[in-house]
């Protein structure tokens, strides 16, 4: 008799060795974000565990590195599993752990940790409604970042009514230490989506650099990218894919996403 402990270990296993396995199939790219991804209300219950490995590969970037040191931007992807865990029906803890890159050379390599605390306030089921805000901060290796300690906050907002899911994020992101800290810089990040099905929605999520605090609403060439999504279940898996655009300051012109909700704790 296969053990509880086992089942979840080989979902972990099929859903990492799953999304690389597709990603490898497509071809080289820039080490985007490790997280690519409009937050919403759900939080894991009380008690439970969660696991979501994100991913990310970028199809054609324009753009070479940024500083001396910084690993090349081209032919790598990123693969991140993140674990939550539900303290309250309203707050939640995440661990990115680890954040890991295959370079150009076919090279695994792994370049840092993250934590998060998110918080969503109570409300009532029927309540369309929610906001909320997440708080991350962790360390990266050199190759991807000049500064080695970086920190988010992030304010969530959004609505959910009939087949209209509607979600609203502004991102202050800063460095914590290192040589380049700089002001803090802003981004909106918007996501709509309508359900087709039960099991299928599409939609599109807007990632937009609105300037630092020091020269806001500079959004010229502040970075921007926009994806066509599909949020989808197989049995208790919940999917998240997305294949964007970069523009307007953003040297990632073609990304494609993925994001794999594990079922480890039902």
């Amino acid at each position: 008799m296969v053990s509880r402990w086992d089942r979840n270990r080989r979902s972990c296993l099929f859903a990492s060795a799953a999304t690389i396995g597709s990603l490898l199939m497509v071809m080289p790219a820039h080490a985007a974000p490790e997280e690519i991804q409009v937050y919403e209300n759900d939080l894991d219950r009380p008690g439970q565990f969660g696991l979501d490995v994100h991913t990310n590969y970028v199809l054609t970037n324009h753009a070479g590195p940024d500083y001396v040191g910084e690993q090349s931007p081209d032919h790598r992807f990123r693969v991140t599993p993140e674990f939550s865990y539900g303290v309250t029906s309203a707050v939640e803890l995440g661990l990115y752990l680890p954040l890991t890159e295959v370079d150009r050379s076919g090279h695994f390599t792994v370049d840092g940790a993250k934590a998060r605390i998110k918080y969503i306030a109570p409300h009532a089921p029927e309540q369309s409604f929610y906001y909320g805000a997440n708080f991350e901060i962790g360390h990266v290796d050199h190759r991807l970042d000049e500064n080695p300690w970086n920190a988010e906050l992030k304010g969530i907002t959004g609505w959910r009514k009939g087949p209209w899911d509607l979600a609203f994020n502004v991102n202050i992101d800063f460095a914590v230490s290192g040589p380049d800290k700089g002001p803090a810089t802003i981004q909106f990040a918007t996501k709509a989506s309508y359900k087709v099905t039960d099991k299928l929605a599409l939609g599109l999520e807007s990632y937009d650099g609105a300037g630092t605090f020091h020269n806001f609403g500079h959004f010229a060439d502040a970075g921007h990218s926009i994806y066509a999504t599909a949020d989808t279940s197989i049995g208790p898996w919940d999917i998240n894919f997305g294949v964007g655009r970069g523009y307007s300051g953003e040297p990632d012109k073609w990304i494609v996403k993925m994001i794999v909700s594990v079922p480890i704790d039902q």
